[in-house]
């Protein structure tokens, strides 16, 4: 593969003949990241392009009160303290939990992080009365943690937060609310002309600002934002963990959302790593002394099916004899090897598996018996639409897959059509839902999905509280059943207790199938070999904070 895959437009959306050429740069450690998003994930503390924005401008640049504990490649990523120190759940009254707050942490503008810091940060996704309400930070917000009600202070370093229902789960969603500054988008607020009085108008006004110049409490600063061009942080030499504290000086992303594009860009020296390497360039990666990370993420590759009036789908056969069609083995092998092959949405042996009585397997002869049961034939096959993207966060490589897909399930009478959206507008309809119109007629989606906790692996798919656009039950699967599941799991404040509910609600999910569960990522990412202190997790994300650049 050869760098005059680029265009001249190309290389100096790169910056190679501008900023990244300086002597200033020259005297810099600089680590230049190639992402599989079309644009930059927003930079106010909320990002959009699904989990990649969290993990290239949300995890950088913000805290939680909880974080993940990224430091190991061999152990399960944990939630662990972030601004919080600890919390408890009141033992009277279960929707109320206190949270104890990191003393002395500051942030980036100088301004101090404390209780009333927190409510802000609520209140700019659940208050629509609030001067800084942030419509747009609403949806990839609130879908993750739909039971967070209100906050108060209790204390400049205490905050009690409140959920609608009693909830074991709000520790681990907090790690998707991030505590920007609210002196910081004060100042940008006041900045906006005099000129501009409608309050809504002035508060978008300042977000966007705050975007360009943001201010968050984490290892970077962003300092540079050049929409669907680049965005650079630099180090926070005063950030509050001093084992986080960063070994680069500078780091620079860059949107380059086709495969063969950022390949190209990692060989040619343009980027010292690249997301989602594009397979078939993996051993001449290797071969020209770059160094490729993978480790079994949990993070499923699926179809998320529709169970809306009419869809093919709301027959239970079609659901098994799907996942019974697809031979994985050889999908991976069309990959390069860069997949796990998913018994479920987690695998047999985690705390959850919980033992199903649906095997997800290659069986063909399997999968045509339930068809013809179904009513289908190859003169009658089932019309499937699958909405897709060409690119995003965790959607691996998605048109070599579901081309694959549509023709290993073509073998079973399955007449499937891929609708191909931009990934923004894909990841914006799975809250939206099968009914919309921005599903395009799909009857599946095609959006991958963090597993490594309970709202986020099963919940949201699952429960009727989650419909669209409450949260990514995109498909309105959902009954008493599997509510009552996931009660029993949400109010088990006990770990132990909590996975055994959690088993027999995955063990249910399975067999009822809701999905066609086609892989679990590894996460491939190629890189220089310049770029030391690289820690893969077992996570969806990564830290940049401890690499440094050789």
């Amino acid at each position: 593969m050869s760098s005059k895959t680029f265009t001249r437009a190309g290389l100096l959306a790169l910056g190679v003949s501008t900023a990244l050429g300086t002597a200033a740069f020259a005297q810099e450690k600089v680590l230049r990241i190639g992402m599989t998003a079309a644009d930059i994930p927003r930079t106010h503390g909320q990002p959009d392009q699904g989990f990649e924005g969290n993990r290239f401008t949300g995890i950088p640049m913000y805290d939680g009160l909880t974080n993940w504990d990224l430091s190991s490649a061999e152990k399960a990523s944990i939630v662990i303290p972030g601004l919080a120190t600890e919390w408890a759940v009141d033992a009277s009254d279960k929707t109320k939990w206190v949270f104890k707050l990191r003393p002395g942490v500051k942030f980036q503008d100088g301004s101090a992080f404390d209780a009333a810091a927190v409510v802000w940060n609520v209140e700019k996704v659940l208050n629509k009365e609030a001067a800084h309400f942030a419509a747009d930070q609403v949806g990839v917000t609130v879908s993750r943690m739909p039971t967070l009600k209100s906050a108060k202070v209790v204390d400049p370093l205490t905050v009690e937060l409140t959920t609608s229902e009693p909830d074991a789960f709000l520790p681990i969603n907090l790690t998707n609310l991030y505590m920007a500054s609210p002196a910081h988008w004060a100042a940008k607020l006041a900045a906006v002309p005099a000129s501009v009085t409608d309050a809504g108008e002035r508060a978008k006004q300042a977000w966007a600002a705050f975007s360009a110049d943001p201010s968050g409490t984490g290892p970077f600063k962003g300092v540079r934002l050049v929409p669907r061009e680049r965005f650079e942080m630099v180090a926070n030499k005063e950030y509050w963990d001093k084992a986080r504290v960063p070994k680069v000086d500078r780091v620079v992303l860059l949107p380059l959302p086709e495969a063969n594009a950022r390949t190209a860009a990692l060989l040619a020296g343009q980027v010292d790593w690249i997301e989602a390497p594009a397979p078939d360039a993996v051993p001449q990666i290797k071969q020209r002394g770059f160094s490729v990370y993978t480790n079994a993420q949990p993070h499923v590759w699926p179809w998320q099916l529709s169970f809306a009036e009419g869809s093919v789908w709301l027959d239970k056969k079609v659901r098994h004899a799907a996942n019974l069609c697809v031979n994985r083995t050889e999908l991976k092998e069309l990959l390069g090897g860069l997949m796990e092959i998913p018994k479920g949405t987690v695998p047999p042996g985690h705390p959850w598996w919980g033992n199903p009585k649906f095997e997800i397997k290659y069986d063909l002869e399997a999968a045509k018996k339930l068809m013809t049961e179904a009513g289908f034939s190859a003169a009658k096959p089932a019309k499937v639409k699958v909405l897709t993207s060409a690119s995003g966060s965790g959607q691996m490589q998605p048109l070599p897959m579901n081309e694959f897909m549509q023709q290993a399930l073509k073998d079973c009478y399955f007449d499937v059509a891929l609708e191909v959206g931009e990934w923004n507008a894909v990841f914006t309809n799975w809250r939206e839902g099968a009914k919309h119109a921005n599903a395009r007629g799909a009857n599946a989606t095609n959006v991958t999905y963090a597993a490594m906790d309970p709202f986020f692996a099963m919940v949201r798919f699952v429960s009727t509280k989650t419909f669209p656009p409450v949260s990514n039950n995109w498909g309105y699967f959902g009954n008493d059943e599997f509510d009552k599941l996931i009660a029993d799991a949400r109010t088990s404040f006990d770990g132990t207790a909590r996975d055994a509910a959690l088993a027999k609600l995955h063990a249910r999910i399975v067999e009822e199938a809701p999905f066609v569960w086609v892989a679990h990522d590894v996460g491939p990412r190629a890189m220089s070999a310049k770029v030391k202190g690289v820690v893969q997790p077992k996570s969806w994300f990564i830290d940049l904070a401890p690499m440094s650049m050789e």
